[in-house]
């Protein structure tokens, strides 16, 4: 299996698995590794440098949305915070009026008895000295005084006999108290607060035995407390400011959506445009890479590096740095929202944190060998599908469909075991995440309530408290997952990046030469020319074409027939020596200028996706409707398009299967013969149609070659019997050189290549 199949299935599974499992199920999957992390980040970074403005807009954006995220918790803990003590005020009150009303009739009662009682006793007493001096012939006056005198000191001894059950300040507390006003009355929040309170202190000077207030014996700090939140909410639920905070929630919840709208627009334009520049630069590389790359590196590795690690660093820039940012923010928002509420509280939260890393080790170390596997069977899977699906036709011809199904199975089976294993591991991440959460949540609970009923935090406090506790875990298990992503992402960069600094063709000159009526005279001067500097294939070649020969190369396989036509135009460059087009070196030609006068028509062809007249014009710019069918009749294909039901737009679909491989040979020599090239290179052109058709060709070609230089590659010797020049080469030399009747002659290498096809033929 290449290493494409591999990565593509690879990618694939994880685009269909998702992150699985939860918060933290992506943690335990294997992560590819940059080799030069600081390197490759840093060249990344240059591509972002253009997008500079934009990002610095993301970066603000980000902070007011995680801003107003973080906020929402506490303002929503000051509204339950408002309800509380509105409700708490309220209640206050109501209780204090009802103390009232049902203590007042009796107070008033008992203090009118007492009064009765104390002027009573001092008629009594005045009506006793007043008898006594009128017996003994008192005067008015003396009988005035003895009355003061008497009221005096009965009232001195009422107020002795009532000190024994009710004290002068528990007296004087009773009379004020009774001229209290109710509470729920008063108008003003400062007044009630003032009557409320007046109410408690009279309350705790009250004889005990009484029938007032033993139930406000509340201590100072929470009466202080308690007389606050009636000063704030007048002694009622303050629906009007809950109600407000609400909105101002809401448009907190708003903003932050806003913001996060606006971050993830203008991160698409920075991901988009940055990938736009880094696929740019990557095709326009490709374009300049010579061909011994593309002999090196498979066509499904370098469209791999085109798509799907392009695609993996799009969607990093575009989703995982923002929530990078945004989980970095979060964990600081969330500790100091944390610290203002409670600092021991806080400690509970930090202490949660080893158990979570904990957890995330534990569920990585055991998933990651399963998620291995679990790659390597999908990229086994869907190379067998891809071989099976594209070799379907050998499948079935050999009666193999049962032994594909076997192999299928058993991959499939092996997938299966692997992949419920990693899923399951990555599932149980959530459920002990959650655990550890509601251990901290239980504590928090505890030691909170504790706080609460000592005053020290609110309700709505400890419940914004846990809403911040519960969502602290998650931006941590983020900011890892981001991080696993960012060295995957990285290592897809540093791919591209191989492919950026891959040695390009030697670039032309300024002073590169543009032939414009190009002859074909071609020589070979001492050349030189190696794969590798330690196996050289071609030491001190020296040849020359002239214009209007035909060349025929012939050869055993690995020859070098195909690398002499690479260096003609400069597929290759040499490593010594000289090769000239009409005089003029051809490093000295403008590379696509060179590549203009040559015509090549290989034994695999090449057609695109498109109609048949636009791939025959493929081989020349603006051609019109009648050159292409002059040209396609001149290479006999011009019949068989006809037959077509669209003829000549008929549309070839991706690999142009829906015409035969002979149909598409002639397609591309139709092509060639548009083009009109000064010198035509056929590499067995013939090799993919009939007898009949390829005499057709044959004789075709043979006007076609008039006055061009053309080299004929080819296998079946008997196509180039009468070419000018016939090399034979072996091991990237040319060991024979002549005519066909010449090299016959000779009886050496050629003639035995020949006989050994036509043997028995008569010559």
């Amino acid at each position: 299996m290449s290493e494409n199949q591999h990565r593509t299935g690879s990618a694939g599974g994880a685009r269909r698995g998702g992150p699985g499992g939860g918060p933290g199920g992506a943690i335990g999957r294997p992560v590819e590794k940059a080799k030069d992390f600081k390197g490759t980040l840093r060249r990344l970074t240059g591509y972002l440098k253009p997008q500079s403005w934009k990002l610095a807009f993301v970066l603000v954006f980000t902070l007011f949305s995680t801003a107003f995220t973080v906020l929402a918790p506490r303002i929503s803990g000051n509204a339950i915070n408002q309800m509380t003590d509105g409700f708490i005020a309220k209640r206050i009150v109501s209780e204090v009026s009802k103390a009232q009303d049902s203590v007042g009739p009796a107070l008033t009662a008992q203090l009118k008895q007492i009064d009765s009682g104390r002027a009573q006793a001092e008629e009594q007493a005045k009506s006793a000295a007043r008898a006594a001096l009128e017996k003994q012939g008192a005067s008015e006056a003396q009988i005035a005084a003895a009355e003061q005198q008497a009221a005096a000191a009965a009232d001195k001894a009422f107020s002795e006999k009532l000190a024994q059950t009710v004290s002068p300040e528990q007296l004087d507390a009773m009379r004020e108290l009774a001229k209290l006003p109710r509470v729920s009355d008063v108008s003003g929040a400062e007044e009630k607060a003032k009557a409320v309170g007046q109410f408690v202190s009279l309350t705790k000077k009250m004889p005990q035995s009484g029938q007032s207030g033993q139930s406000f014996q509340i201590s100072e700090e929470d009466l202080q407390k308690y007389l606050g939140d009636i000063r704030e909410t007048g002694g009622a639920i303050p629906f009007g400011a809950i109600a407000k905070t609400l909105l101002f929630l809401l448009g907190i919840y708003l903003l932050s959506s806003l913001f996060s709208f606006l971050t993830q627009y203008m991160m698409s334009g920075v991901a988009q445009l940055t990938v736009y520049s880094l696929r740019k630069d990557l095709n326009d590389k490709l374009s300049r890479l010579p061909l011994k790359y593309y002999d090196g590196h498979t066509s499904g590795d370098i469209l791999s590096r085109m798509t799907n690690d392009i695609d993996t660093i799009s969607g990093t820039l575009q989703q995982s740095l923002t929530q990078l940012i945004q989980s970095v923010c979060q964990i600081l928002g969330y500790v100091i929202m944390m610290l203002l509420y409670s600092p021991i509280l806080t400690l509970i939260v930090l202490c949660t944190l080893p158990l979570y890393i904990g957890v995330t080790m534990l569920i990585a170390s055991h998933s990651q060998k399963y998620y291995k596997a679990q790659q390597k069977h999908l990229g086994n899977l869907s190379g067998h599908t891809e071989e099976m699906f594209t070799g379907h036709i050998i499948v079935k011809a050999f009666g193999r469909e049962q032994e594909s199904i076997e192999t299928f199975e058993q991959i499939n089976d092996d997938l299966y075991a692997a992949g419920w294993k990693a899923q399951f591991m990555s599932g149980v991440m959530y459920p002990l995440m959650n655990f550890v959460s509601n251990i901290g949540y239980v504590l928090i609970s505890v030691v909170g309530g504790i706080f609460v009923t000592k005053s020290m935090l609110n309700i709505g406090d400890i419940t914004a408290f846990i809403q911040y506790s519960r969502s602290f875990s998650m931006p941590i298990i983020q900011t890892a997952n981001i991080a696993n992503i960012i060295q995957s992402t990285l290592a897809c960069a540093e791919r591209v990046f191989e492919v950026l600094d891959e040695e390009e063709d030697i670039p032309d000159a300024a002073d590169a030469v543009k032939m414009e009526d190009p002859q074909g005279n071609i020589r070979f001067d001492h050349v030189k020319f190696g794969y590798s500097e330690s196996a050289p294939l071609m030491e001190d070649m020296n040849l020359d074409f002239k214009r209007g020969e035909t060349v025929a190369i012939v050869g055993p396989t690995g020859a070098g027939k195909t690398t002499l036509v690479n260096l003609l135009m400069r597929f290759y460059e040499i490593n010594g020596g000289a090769i000239t087009f009409d005089g003029v070196d051809i490093r000295n030609i403008a590379r696509g200028n060179l590549r203009t006068m040559f015509g090549m028509v290989l034994q695999d062809t090449w057609l695109f996706n498109g109609t048949i007249e636009e791939n025959i014009a493929y081989g020349k710019e603006n051609a019109t409707h009648e050159q292409i069918v002059a040209a396609a009749k001149a290479a006999h294909a011009d019949h068989f398009v006809r037959s077509l039901p669209d003829g000549y737009q008929t549309v070839l679909n991706e690999e142009a299967s829906n015409i035969s491989q002979g149909q598409k040979q002639l397609l591309t020599i139709a092509r060639a013969i548009l083009a009109d090239p000064a010198v035509l290179i056929l590499d067995e052109a013939t090799s993919s149609v009939d007898t009949r058709t390829e005499v057709l060709i044959q004789k075709a070609m043979s006007v076609l070659m008039r006055g061009r230089t053309n080299f004929v590659i080819a296998h079946r010797l008997s196509t180039i019997r009468d070419a000018h020049l016939i090399l034979v080469m072996n091991h990237g030399t040319i060991v024979e050189a002549g005519n066909h009747r010449e090299l016959m002659a000779k009886n050496g290498f050629y003639a035995d290549l020949y006989n050994s096809q036509f043997a028995g033929a008569n010559l």
